[in-house]
């Protein structure tokens, strides 16, 4: 008597077929029943809510960040801009990026944590108030899969961008935020009509706004902003939108892989931080 065989749904084509399938003989996808048993971290994205999500961790980071060194706290660096301002010790043991941590301490996981960190209260709210506009839009209008792809990997090429250029020390969420305004921007191009010129032409706005503020402030990372944009771009491109496109199995792998690695970071980030206290 032989076992059963179990059936599953393709998750590139939806197709039923059995799950020791080699390939989907529908879509041909390789190992289909492989894909399957990843369903744990599936439906833990589709129960969150991920913009809330990650506004949630930035804060924690950043709340974290502060208590790390809260001697320094409340020291005035900056006047308004220096409020609640973690140190730069504090960022560094949780993943600032730049050519200090990379070039100097070969720390290249701070690629993808320094999109966790914020240098004051202002830098956090205004990133995150930017993220609970922007997210949405993209959640809605890409899919889970491919906003949180999107926002991990524009984050990530931003700073790899402002790294190429020299920058020694940088933080902050606005590298991934630009990336989805990069995305809205491909998105309302290759929508078109009255909605898609509309959506268009609001997003250059923005891109306006971000030049105009990178020029008048000091010591925004203009060439994070600039990556985090040009990638969203391409991303929005390569990965297409809800009417466009579906999300496939390919772009769930994707970000399967992008969370799980981002996660890890962010755990070895904390744990590092808190051996540091440990041993100081």
């Amino acid at each position: 008597m032989t076992a059963a065989r179990k059936s599953i749904l393709c998750p590139g084509c939806r197709k039923l077929i059995s799950s020791d399938e080699s390939f989907c003989p529908y879509c041909g996808l390789a190992r289909p029943g492989m894909h399957d048993r990843a369903s744990f971290l599936r439906d833990l994205l589709l129960i969150i809510d991920p913009v809330k999500a990650i506004i949630y961790v930035n804060i924690a980071f950043y709340v974290f960040s502060l208590l790390l060194n809260p001697s320094e706290i409340f020291t005035n660096r900056g006047g308004i801009f220096g409020f609640l301002s973690p140190s730069s010790t504090s960022l560094f043991l949780l993943g600032a990026t730049g050519t200090i941590p990379v070039f100097q301490f070969h720390s290249y996981w701070t690629l993808i944590s320094a999109s966790f960190l914020h240098g004051n209260i202002l830098h956090i709210i205004f990133n995150m108030m930017a993220l609970a506009q922007l997210g949405p839009f993209i959640l809605r209008e890409f899919g889970l899969y491919r906003f949180l792809s999107i926002y991990i990997l524009t984050g990530i090429v931003g700073f790899i961008v402002s790294l190429l250029f020299g920058v020694p020390f940088t933080i902050g969420a606005s590298a991934s935020l630009c990336g989805l305004i990069g995305a809205i921007i491909y998105y309302g191009k290759s929508r078109g009509g009255y909605f898609g010129d509309a959506i268009f032409k609001q997003a250059m706005g923005w891109v306006a706004g971000l030049i105009i503020f990178g020029v008048l402030i000091s010591g925004i990372n203009n060439w994070a902003h600039g990556g985090g944009l040009l990638s969203g771009i391409l991303f929005a491109y390569l990965m297409g939108y809800n009417d466009k496109k579906r999300e496939t199995a390919g772009h769930k792998l994707l970000t399967y892989a992008c969370v799980l690695i981002t996660a890890g970071v962010l755990v070895w980030a904390i744990l590092r931080s808190l051996i540091h206290l440990s041993t100081a």
